[in-house]
């Protein structure tokens, strides 16, 4: 690859949308998700433009994760489930989580926290404190994932949830923090938002804790 020289930057660069130009687009599959082609050019860094480039575009939507917590017991609440991407990538095709769903049309990504907490842990959410938000995977997914920590009554999580019309079949583990965490270092955990949120939890924990203790 050839090397250019251009001055240090201590800074993002300011491109923007306005610095790619998009020839063409072309829904190329339209299922259960959805693929796009898309021609396009971009501003390069050292000045002018790059060629033409071609690439596929997975748009799936936009999601939710929310990382149930009970302050009182400081304990996390996390679900089980089997997963498509896992049965090809992963030792084990079911996979310990934190609650998600897809952001409907006219649906806050609060509304889908709350909803998804009781369709997936038969939670009621008391509070919530939003995390983050970020690009799942941005080389070949449009997907932004809106991330939430919710404090909850943990006694209230058990047994067997999900929709069976979606296919859902969802086993509920309510678990220490501290046995979230060793989970992370013996690998159980895998997926981005479950190691994302409960990091932060780790971060943010005893504020989180202190502030509930004053509200109560």
């Amino acid at each position: 690859m050839k090397g250019y020289s251009v001055p240090q930057q201590n800074a993002p660069s300011q491109f923007g949308k306005g610095d790619v130009k998009i020839e063409a687009s072309d829904v190329v599959y339209n299922g259960y998700f959805k693929m796009v082609k898309y021609r396009f050019r971009h501003r390069l860094f050292a000045g002018g433009w790059s060629e033409t480039i071609d690439r596929e575009l997975f748009e799936r939507g936009h999601a939710v994760a929310m990382l149930p917590y009970d302050p009182v017991t400081d304990q996390v609440v996390m679900v089980e489930q089997i997963r498509i991407g896992a049965m090809v990538a992963s030792e084990s095709p079911w996979q310990l989580e934190i609650v998600a769903g897809i952001i409907d049309k006219d649906e806050s990504p609060e509304e889908v926290a709350v909803r998804e907490a009781d369709e997936e842990a038969g939670l009621t959410v008391e509070k919530l404190e939003p995390m983050t938000s970020y690009l799942s995977s941005s080389g070949g997914c449009s997907e932004r994932i809106h991330l939430y920590l919710g404090l909850v009554d943990a006694s209230e999580a058990k047994g067997v949830h999900g929709l069976p019309e979606e296919g859902e079949d969802i086993l509920v583990h309510v678990v220490p923090f501290n046995t979230a965490m060793q989970w992370i270092n013996e690998g159980k955990v895998e997926n981005a938002a479950s190691l994302i949120a409960l990091q932060w939890l780790a971060l943010n924990r005893d504020r989180v804790r202190a502030e509930s203790s004053s509200i109560g």
